[in-house]
């Protein structure tokens, strides 16, 4: 009997604090003056924000599920779609306020813990002046739902479900929510450091690539690589999921002009001429090392060039966006066969897409971003100011350390904690009968 008045107790406290918090946030609602919103703005970037979540599920989710053994096609659909609910709420009850309430130099304030005071109708001029502040809110975090997602590729087919919820939940907290306020949040020291990342090589890119690396090596190699055979599945999923990717990228990169202007028409523009540029070297570099151009290796282009054109997306003009764009397939192509050379088993190339892919788009940016392409950036190397690259060199790095020893010790934490691995015979048997008691394919006896 106390036993069930304590949670009697606790559960009107909770009711109690919420109806508090709803009482604040009327307060701050009703006294919004929402005079300076832009209604094109607005609808461009609430687009934006869905093209980018159709960016995880189902783009991503497709594009990886295709990769994986038939009997891990199903769990694999499962982590993508489930950290769009996770990092959604996440993202509300604390992660945006970490990343983005003024604060300090390396994290953001408490204030905005459950969205108090973020406005549905009014500005927060200090991000963005002419969209309301929920606006900007969702959008950035379709940004935090898709960055722990991109990781999952690496350690696919050998994670259990409760050590790869654990470990996201952790992960997005104390790496991604920092991080994004280093570089983006109003006093983030990278920030005010001058560095130019458009919209996310160091947030997303590099510090999911980083922390896949960090993530195979402690998990360890699926049993049988590489002596077995892991081909993928099913590439008509692969490809379709490339092609989605493709296609919310354009809310990825333009819709981070945060406007309808022209700076999202040139992001647009260079984000379609970066993928289609790696899409051919990569398969050119391809036709010459194995002979053949592969139907995976146009999807793993078109990615590599999407992801190298993020950061400087909005600072480069057209010929730069090809020629970052470009050279990004030859570099992860040769960055994602370097993997059985080093001996670590990235099991669908998150380190050499994301990771190597989103370091050469970082310095890139550094070497060919313009004023006369954005006026609120910087020149790079070649428009006349070495300093920018040296910026851009100090961003990669501290990225790369932060996110790469933040998740080793995570990863440490959660094996502690849940355990990060399956068994054998559940690995053998496959995630998605082993996790789920679900198969992805009913198929007749």
């Amino acid at each position: 009997m106390r036993s069930l008045g304590k949670i009697k107790v606790c559960a009107i406290s909770a009711v109690a604090a919420i109806a508090a918090l709803m009482a604040t946030q009327a307060a701050a609602w009703a006294a919004d003056d929402a005079s300076k919103v832009n209604s094109g703005d607005t609808a461009w970037v609430l687009a934006s924000s869905a093209l980018v979540l159709l960016m995880t599920a189902p783009g991503l989710a497709l594009f990886y599920a295709g990769m994986v053994r038939r009997k891990n096609a199903l769990a694999t659909l499962m982590q993508s779609f489930f950290l769009t609910a996770l990092i959604s709420v996440q993202w509300a009850l604390w992660g945006y306020s970490i990343a983005f309430a003024p604060g300090n130099a390396l994290i953001g304030g408490l204030q905005w813990i459950g969205l108090v005071g973020v406005s549905a109708s009014a500005p927060y001029p200090d991000y963005a002046a002419t969209i309301p502040h929920q606006a900007f809110m969702v959008f950035q975090c379709m940004f935090a739902v898709i960055t722990p997602a991109l990781i999952t590729g690496a350690f696919a087919e050998r994670m259990s479900f409760n050590g790869f919820v654990v470990f996201s939940l952790l992960w997005a907290t104390f790496i991604y929510d920092p991080l994004a306020h280093w570089v983006w949040g109003v006093g983030g020291w990278i920030h005010n450091l001058g560095a130019l990342d458009f919209a996310g090589g160091t947030v997303v890119h590099i510090s999911s690539g980083v922390s896949a690396l960090a993530a195979v090596l402690v998990i360890g190699k699926r049993r049988g690589y590489p002596r077995e055979p892991m081909v993928p599945h099913n590439l008509t999923l692969t490809i379709i999921g490339a092609g989605l990717l493709w296609f919310g990228w354009f809310g990825f990169n333009s819709g981070s002009a945060l406007a309808a202007n022209g700076i999202a028409v040139s992001a647009f523009v260079a984000t379609n001429l970066g993928a289609a540029a790696a899409t051919l070297t990569w398969l050119i570099a391809e036709w010459m090392k194995l002979g053949k151009p592969t139907t995976l290796g146009a999807a793993s282009g078109a990615v590599a060039g999407l992801v190298a054109i993020t950061p400087g997306s909005g600072f480069v003009g057209p010929m730069g966006a090809i020629l970052i764009g470009g050279a990004a397939g030859f570099i992860c192509f040769a960055a994602v066969r370097m993997k059985r050379k080093f001996g670590y088993d990235d099991a669908l190339d998150v380190v050499g897409v994301h990771g190597v892919g989103g370091i050469w788009g970082a310095l890139a940016t550094g070497l060919f971003a313009s004023v006369a392409v954005n006026s609120a950036g910087a020149d790079g190397l070649f428009y006349g100011n070495p300093k920018q690259f040296v910026i851009q060199l100090i961003a990669v790095a501290a990225s790369i350390g932060f996110a790469f020893v933040g998740s080793l010790v995570l990863l440490k934490i959660t094996d502690a904690l849940v355990g990060l691995r399956v068994d054998e015979e559940s690995e053998v048997e496959g995630l998605d009968l082993s996790q789920h008691e679900e198969s992805a394919y009913a198929l007749e006896s």
